[in-house]
This record gives structure tokens, C-alpha cells and sequence, in this order.
């Protein structure tokens, strides 16, 4: 589990399902990916993470607003493939309700020094499509900036991304 000032980020549970849905199958929040998921979809997120937590010590999250207890999204660290190799990416969803008003920030830059300092990474990156601003502005907050761009082939479409790093040193 980490902490920030205002969440928790904890390992995601099986009865965590409803509230994933929350935000994972709402169209507004997915537009990046093109479409809202279906609940086999959101299960099958939650089987993918639980096998990262068994697999490698570490995967996506569930974010606890510590004020209520809410879970308002996800954010963490899972290895993902980006042109010929695999990188350490931060990924983040939050429910539309909590845009705007720092928490990817706050997660994000937790899960980069939890990746620099327990996990000894020398680099970490966010994958981020090409239209989706919020994300940028995120990654840049987290002190990223682009090294490269590439195209992602989901759900039929190609789909244009930039990959935003940070390198342990910078920080």
C-alpha cells in the first residue's frame, strides 16, 4: 500500500468490482480507449492485476480517497509494451467526478518514487494517446516529458501515442 496526503493506493480486490465499473465503464472517462468496457472487461482487469501482484510484486492500484473512504479510480505500475521492448509504465483512470483536482498527480508521482526508490528502476514511463491532453498534462506534472511516439493497435484502431518518461536522475 502507498500514501500520499489525501489517498491510498492499495492492491485491488475481487469485491472492488462495482466501483471499478464506476469509471471504467462510463464513455466519457474511456475515450481514449475508444469505448466504455463491459463487465467481462473490467473483470478481466482486475484477473490481469491480481496475476501482476502474483507475477511481479507490484501492478495497478485502487485509489482510496482518504476523506470517505471512496475508491475514486486506479493508478500504478505494470510492465507494458511499447515498440520493440517492455517499460515500467505509471497508468492512471479516475472517476470523471475526481478530474481536475490533482489526484493522478498525487498518485502518479507516488507510484515513480515507490518505482525509484522499492523497486530500483532507473526510469519509468506513461503511455498516453496523442488526444488525450489531461494525461499529458499529468505525466508532465510528474516531471516527464516525450522521448518518442508510437502507434498502439487496440479494438481495431491504430491508435497514436506519445511515451512520456522520467529517468531517476531528473528527479
Amino acid at each position: 500500500m502507498m500514501e500520499t496526503s489525501r489517498l491510498y493506493l492499495r492492491k485491488m480486490t475481487q469485491s472492488d468490482f462495482p466501483l471499478l465499473c464506476r469509471h471504467l465503464q462510463d464513455a466519457e472517462v474511456m475515450y481514449a480507449y475508444e469505448h466504455a468496457f463491459s463487465d467481462a472487461e473490467v473483470q478481466e482487469g482486475i484477473d490481469k492485476q491480481l496475476q501482476r501482484y502474483r507475477d511481479d510484486g507490484f501492478g495497478v492500484m485502487a485509489v482510496i480517497l482518504k476523506e470517505n473512504g471512496e475508491l475514486i479510480g486506479q493508478c500504478g505500475l505494470s510492465m507494458q509494451p511499447c515498440k520493440d521492448r517492455e517499460v515500467l509504465e505509471i497508468g492512471y483512470i479516475f472517476q470523471k467526478a475526481y478530474w481536475h483536482k490533482g489526484y493522478a498527480t498525487e498518485a502518479a508521482i507516488a507510484c515513480k518514487e515507490y518505482a525509484f526508490t522499492e523497486l530500483n528502476a532507473d526510469e519509468v514511463f506513461s503511455l498516453i494517446r496523442d488526444n488525450n491532453i489531461s494525461s499529458q498534462n499529468v505525466a508532465k506534472r510528474n516531471g516527464m516529458s516525450v522521448v518518442g511516439n508510437f502507434v498502439k493497435h487496440y479494438w481495431g484502431i491504430d491508435m497514436p501515442h506519445y511515451i512520456f518518461s522520467v529517468k531517476r536522475t531528473q528527479t
